[in-house]
């Protein structure tokens, strides 16, 4: 189990965040968010796909005035997401937003910062001080160290203590991955405000996900992450299947068995790479099995080498040869199957 920091706990909707409550999982919206029709789809493909906040860009009045439609039609939280202009910011808030983000960098005036602080607190909903390395609160920075993204972030969380606003969540996203992890520990050891982790800009989908799964990943084994984010350069659902799958690997959060394959080689005379789609597109169809109750492991290995020892370690595997495969279970020698019949047989026995 991975001990993780204590933090107060807010809440975004029905969802809890901080204080020991399930790490959960965000993504954003890439349509223009006055058109409801467009957005309001996203949102359920976010949600099916298991989005548990969704935040909206807010570029001008009407994207604002939306938010109460589209509010009407999905089953998650919104956060709004504010930049340069603080009236779009109350006019969300009157519009029934869950959650409101501001950029440091760009909403700066403090009296407009109040205005927004009570705002919020009269709805009693949190605000996000979101702080990106291409947008920082202090004027004076040149790089984006970590340092300079921590430091940010506690002059513009000074503003909202003064007012006796608490309800805070806390991002200091770089592209940089080691800035970001740096910044997000310097913080851990400062504040017991909630975190919301992701690498911002991390780019494609390819290396986005290798950049988010290092820098979210070794904050969460180190305790520290309360929300996440994977940004990519992609569909939405993308980064939530992404971050889905560095929260299960984590053991953080549910999201179907972990799948054990080999990366093939020359000793491999089945094809493995087609098995294993094979059986993740017939596992996703079902929405029972033993995976919902523990972590759950499947093994799907290609030869004898590392095959039976990785199948035997797996809740249940499949070692192959050349025509026929071993399934293994809790340990133990099963059966032998056909390879045309191997995944109907793991999906029987699971």
């Amino acid at each position: 189990m991975i001990a993780r920091r204590k933090t107060r706990q807010i809440k975004v909707g029905n969802v809890k965040i901080g204080g020991f409550a399930p790490v959960s999982i965000q993504s954003m919206t890439k349509v223009d968010t006055s058109d409801i029709r467009a957005v309001v789809g996203q949102i359920k493909r976010l949600e099916k796909s298991g989005c548990e906040i969704v935040r909206v860009a807010i570029k001008d009045l009407d994207d604002a005035r939306a938010v109460k439609e589209i509010k009407k039609k999905i089953g998650v939280p919104i956060v709004c997401d504010i930049h340069f202009n603080y009236r779009l910011a109350l006019e969300s808030i009157r519009s029934g937003a869950d959650k409101i983000r501001l950029n440091p960098g760009n909403i700066r005036k403090m009296e407009e910062v109040g205005e927004v602080v009570r705002a919020a607190k009269k709805a009693k909903i949190p605000i996000r001080i979101g702080i990106n390395s291409g947008s920082l609160f202090t004027r004076n920075s040149q790089r984006a160290t970590h340092n300079a993204l921590v430091d940010s972030a506690l002059q513009y969380i000074k503003v909202f203590e003064e007012l006796d606003f608490h309800d805070i969540i806390i991002s200091l996203k770089a592209s940089d991955v080691r800035a970001t992890v740096e910044a997000y520990k310097r913080m851990a050891k400062l504040s017991d405000y909630p975190l919301h982790l992701g690498i911002t800009a991390s780019g494609p989908y390819d290396s986005g996900i290798v950049k988010s799964a290092i820098g979210i990943g070794a904050l969460l084994l180190d305790g520290i992450g309360d929300t996440v984010r994977v940004s990519l350069t992609a569909d939405p659902v993308e980064e939530v299947t992404a971050a889905r799958r560095i929260l299960s690997s984590l053991g953080l959060k549910k999201s179907g068995p972990e799948i054990i394959s080999c990366p093939t080689c020359g000793r491999c005379q089945v094809d493995l790479g087609a098995i294993v789609k094979e059986f993740e597109y017939k596992l996703s169809a079902l929405d029972h099995g033993p995976w919902t109750k523990r972590p759950f492991k499947v093994a799907i290995m290609g030869c004898e080498v590392n095959g039976p020892g990785e199948a035997r370690e797996a809740d249940i595997g499949i070692a192959f040869g050349a025509k026929n495969g071993m399934i293994f279970k809790k340990g133990k020698i099963l059966k032998k199957v056909a390879v045309k019949n191997a995944v109907i047989e793991l999906l029987k026995n699971l």
